[in-house]
């Protein structure tokens, strides 16, 4: 059964931190990384700051080859970027384990992760490898499984994570209630119902996939 870790990491000890590197105050958040041609291609957001800055900065890492903007909206730019990938004990290690990188966001100091390993096992011997590479992981949660063929995200699709984690962040569940079903419906350009029963079967399958899960399986 599978088991999601949340780490910490260094920007330096690692090959993207290392290019991705800011000294102003700017999160980049890793949105995923696609194979091509025996290569990954990371795309990544940035939000607010100078993405001048950022993206000359970027060009002049002697690793990269290209970087490009793949769309823009107010304050954020969604990147990709071309590069030569050099070892990489963190990177290396998450692959030879068949880990899946779910979440990762950072800065200049640190990084947070957020992956997925098929056991314990996995878990156990990606952090060994680490360990005897000197990569200072700091393990801060390990999460329950899920079902097996639940997906990365607790069987949530997109849209459901993505509104339900609006919703969440924006105060919907919050007393007094920070955001309408109304206003929830524009950022996402649906109905209002449509946002009730998105939200009904987000929650309905989160809880799923990991509560009555664990309350079966105790």
């Amino acid at each position: 059964m599978g088991v999601i870790v949340e780490l910490a990491l260094p920007a330096t000890e690692f090959q993207l931190g290392r290019i991705l590197a800011m000294q102003e105050d700017v999160k980049v958040t890793l949105k995923t990384m696609v194979p091509l041609g025996g290569r990954s291609v990371p795309f990544f957001q940035i939000s607010a700051g100078s993405h001048e800055g950022f993206e000359q900065q970027v060009r002049d890492h002697p690793t990269v080859s290209d970087l490009y903007v793949v769309n823009s909206h107010d304050d954020e730019t969604l990147y990709g970027l071309d590069w030569e990938i050099d070892d990489d004990t963190f990177f290396d290690s998450v692959i030879e384990q068949n880990g899946h990188l779910l979440e990762a966001s950072g800065g200049s100091d640190t990084w947070v992760f957020q992956v997925r390993f098929r056991s314990h096992d996995d878990l156990s011997t990606f952090q060994q490898s680490c360990f005897d590479g000197d990569i200072p992981v700091d393990v801060r949660k390990i999460y329950n499984p899920t079902r097996p063929d639940a997906g990365p995200w607790y069987g949530l699709t997109t849209p459901q994570r993505e509104t339900l984690t609006y919703a969440v962040e924006m105060g919907y569940y919050s007393l007094p209630r920070g955001i309408s079903t109304e206003e929830t419906a524009d950022e996402f350009g649906i109905s209002d119902q449509a946002v009730s029963e998105r939200l009904r079967r987000a929650v309905e399958t989160l809880v799923t996939n990991t509560l009555l899960l664990t309350a079966a399986e105790e």
